[in-house]
């Protein structure tokens, strides 16, 4: 089993974290790898180096000194066949996609990728080298927030036979179906909620794919002059050459890394449901710009008009304002503004307000709620029931006026079923600390 990805992330000062809302993040060290480009077919060595923060992801071609950075950026891509390509002439960058891949799959905001040549390595075919360089040189956080673009309504965009739907979401999902009449692949669908851990360990691996009729034709354009059954899973008329697949449908699973890749060109993290049938690197760009143009920008917090989206609470018993960080799987952390209006205070302790106890501990819940219901591609139908309550004290009173600060961190998660550990702060001061337990069902 690949080990989680999140598990080399750290932040500056040694301190371990996972994959954070609250900073954004980078690599520790540098990490390099080098062979032959896929389509040019020529030598290249790729280092990857930490930035700071706010720098976005940036190549730097150092075989051509007085070449301007090239940002990874919708605005800067161009059409080209069967890769992805940014800027034009001597100083381009050719098939970025499986570098891009890796680097979305991390979440990594902040990157400097040098490279000696116009085209990365393509080593395995899949982006798996380039996400094994990234972790081995380190994950931090640093200052900052990342960036988000967060669809509020579907759009639908058509190019050529690639079709994609997107759709509100609260993470990143993918739907992936692709249709090609060989034996081997035929029609194959997948469907994928992209986290640091998923990617790792269902998208990362899957290597490109090509047909041993095509590649005259394809050479003869000055393409895929670096392919061969090493670095692409190659097929005949009716079978293999040379290789054997890593998942029966890993054809759509490299398509499905493909929209992960060309997806870091929108520039921020996307949080949106993407439909995409038979995709393209031109359509997936043109889907790019398209998101770049009706989604919105924002830093990572769920506002209340998000929170409402996920959790089916409504006044007077909504008991969370915003959500400030999350780390996937790992951490939430949450804010409820207490107020002399709170509903609450007409009938407990008249005279002399102080938040019950019970509803801190419900506060505490239902941020824990939105952390498991991230996970959930289809938040309306589901409910999460909490199940058991240790260990609960209650160190201070609340007050009108506080504003709690509600930090849960996981202690187990296994399938449907979690275990938290919730303190709650006003001023930087423990107010109640509680263990539960919780597990989402339908509703």
């Amino acid at each position: 089993m690949i080990a989680s990805a999140d598990a080399v992330l750290r932040r500056p000062g040694g301190a371990s974290r996972g994959n954070a809302s609250g900073g954004r993040r980078t690599i520790v060290g540098e990490a390099m790898v080098a062979g032959i480009g896929l389509h040019l077919g020529r030598p290249c060595r790729l280092i990857f180096r930490p930035a700071p923060s706010g720098t976005g992801i940036v190549f730097q071609r150092i075989d051509r000194p007085d070449a301007a950075p090239i940002p990874a950026r919708v605005e800067v891509a161009v059409e080209a066949e069967r890769r992805t390509q940014l800027g034009t002439g001597e100083a381009a960058l050719h098939t970025v996609e499986h570098v891009l891949a890796a680097v979305g799959g991390l979440a990594i905001d902040d990157l400097i990728i040098a490279m000696d040549g116009p085209e990365p390595p393509i080593m395995d075919g899949s982006a798996a080298p380039f996400l094994d360089a990234l972790r081995s040189a380190g994950l931090t956080l640093q200052g900052g927030r990342p960036d988000w673009l967060v669809l509020r309504k579907s759009i639908r965009v058509v190019d050529g036979d690639s079709v994609y739907d997107a759709h509100p979401c609260h993470g990143l999902g993918l739907e992936v179906s692709i249709d090609f009449p060989h034996p081997l692949i035929g029609p194959q669908r997948g469907r994928y909620l992209v986290t640091a851990d998923s990617f790792t360990q269902e998208l990362a691996s899957a290597r490109t794919f090509g047909f041993v009729h095509e590649v005259d034709a394809l050479r003869a354009k000055g393409l895929i002059q670096g392919a061969s059954t090493a670095n692409a899973v190659v097929l005949d008329a009716t079978g293999l050459v040379d290789t054997s697949l890593r998942w029966s449908d890993e054809f759509v699973r490299h398509k499905a890394l493909d929209c992960v890749g060309d997806l870091v060109l929108a520039g921020a993290r996307v949080r949106a449901r993407i439909v995409a049938h038979k995709p393209s690197h031109r359509g997936t760009v043109a889907l790019v710009r398209a998101l770049v143009q009706h989604a919105v920008r924002e830093p990572a917090v769920y506002t209340v008009e998000d929170i409402l989206q996920v959790l089916p609470h409504r006044y007077p018993f909504l008991l969370v304002d915003r959500i400030l960080e999350i780390e996937e799987g790992k951490r939430i952390v949450g804010l409820k503004n207490v107020t002399i209006n709170e509903p609450f205070f007409q009938g407990h302790f008249p005279g002399h307000p102080i938040m019950p106890g019970v509803l801190i501990i419900e506060a505490m819940a239902q941020v824990g709620g939105m952390l498991l219901m991230r996970t959930i591609e289809d938040p309306s139908s589901k409910v999460v029931y909490f199940m058991s309550l240790d260990n609960v004290k209650f160190r201070r009173p609340v007050k009108p006026g506080d504003q709690l600060r509600l930090e849960l961190e996981v202690l187990q998660m296994r399938g449907t079923m979690s275990k938290m550990r919730g303190v709650a702060y006003v001023d930087g001061q423990v107010v109640t600390e509680a263990e539960m337990a919780a597990m989402v069902r339908d509703r």
